[in-house]
């Protein structure tokens, strides 16, 4: 029988905050194994740090064993998760085989057969619990080896994967090498990080932290002109086959006219050209591109959206993005969404960095984005 623990997402998160970037590996489950001690200590032995959490009726309770289970004395933390957060109490070293047997004297032990956990007063003052007298009966046991998340083993995949995805974007071809590099056009909210995300590529691929792109913190958005930056690679050997164009970002009045988006798109806007927002370029001016060639037009459009602020969008700016989409599709122009400032949303841990697309804090947010847009439609 496939064994699944009850801990949800959010109570893990509080304790890789807490004990650090660690996977939480299922050993034992007393609904599946029987609640026996003996079980769980077969399980759990030579396993290296341990963890064993119960589950009453209302709380969530667990010792944390950093040597895991032996003969010897080990540092051992006690903890509660609820809905606040986790609360941590230091018991210091004792024997794991103490935890899990009645003795008088001592301040926490579990017995299994019983399904009780008792915890003195003192210790639930501190781990936050009421003050109850007798023991906590328990409707689940479980236990963890805790493993480190960015081993090194892990840690080499993970260069290795950066190292082909980089190799893969230096080799790209366009299609049919009907042009030498592909144009995209990043679009979106004034301050989503946009021309961040342009100093970011830039300084992957050079191999060292570069500034190109005009970044900040004012509401009205930094970049006020048409820009496109080639990406050069750190040896030297010339251009990559894609070039990132950066606009001014859209708002419900004083951001990009949608007119000079039309513009862009068919490559009749030139690089530096200074935006107004009240009016859009025209043939008129002086360095208008009359008759852009197939290099000169956008072959890609990303929407760069920051995934903390998405529901502060109003409704006129997310008819506007719409709007924009429409016409993309009429056109026959890709365009796909960035998420940005992934590493700062709530719950977020280092050891997400390693999967963020199977992430659960990222997953909601994407599902929340979805339901958002689809409501001011």
């Amino acid at each position: 029988m496939a064994m699944r623990t009850r801990l949800t997402w959010e109570q893990e998160k509080y304790l890789r905050n807490y004990f650090g970037e660690k996977k939480f590996c299922l050993l034992y489950k007393a609904s599946v194994q029987e609640f026996a001690g003996q079980n769980l200590l077969y399980k759990c032995q030579d396993q290296g740090p341990t963890m064993v959490v119960v589950y009453s009726e209302k709380y969530v309770i667990g010792v944390y064993l950093q040597e895991g289970f032996q003969e010897n004395k080990v540092s051992t933390t006690l903890f509660t998760i609820q809905e606040t957060g986790l609360s941590p109490c230091a018991l210091g070293p004792c024997l794991p085989l103490s935890l899990f047997r009645y003795e008088e004297t001592s301040d926490f032990f579990i017995l299994l057969d019983k399904k009780t956990v008792t915890i003195s007063s003192e210790i639930r003052k501190v781990l936050r619990l009421p003050s109850l007298s007798g023991d906590t009966f328990i409707q689940e046991c479980e236990a963890f080896r805790c493993d480190e998340l960015l081993d090194e083993r892990k840690t080499r995949g993970i260069v290795g994967l950066c190292s082909n995805l980089l190799d893969a974007l230096r080799n790209y071809k366009p299609y049919g090498d009907l042009v030498h590099q592909t144009r995209i056009l990043l679009l979106g909210p004034i301050g989503a990080g946009k021309s961040s995300f342009v100093n970011s590529v830039k300084s992957v691929f050079k191999g060292s932290i570069t500034h190109q792109a005009s970044v900040g913190c004012d509401r009205n958005g930094i970049s006020d002109k048409y820009r496109t930056y080639s990406i050069m690679s750190k040896n030297d050997s010339g251009p990559l086959p894609f070039v990132l164009c950066d606009s001014l970002g859209l708002s419900e009045n004083e951001g990009l006219h949608t007119d000079d988006i039309c513009h862009i798109l068919k490559g009749h806007t030139p690089d530096r050209y200074q935006f107004d927002f009240r009016k859009p370029i025209t043939p008129n001016h002086p360095n208008y591109i009359h008759d852009p060639l197939l290099k000169d037009r956008i072959h890609c459009v990303v929407f760069v959206f920051d995934i903390n602020s998405f529901n502060q969008l109003s409704c006129e700016l997310v008819a506007k993005i719409k709007q924009i989409r429409r016409d993309l599709i009429k056109h026959g122009i890709l365009h796909l969404a960035l998420l940005t400032h992934v590493d700062s949303l709530t719950w977020i841990t280092k050891g997400d960095l390693l999967d963020i697309y199977s992430c659960n804090p990222v997953k909601v947010k994407v599902s929340e984005e979805k339901s958002y847009h689809v409501a001011k439609t």
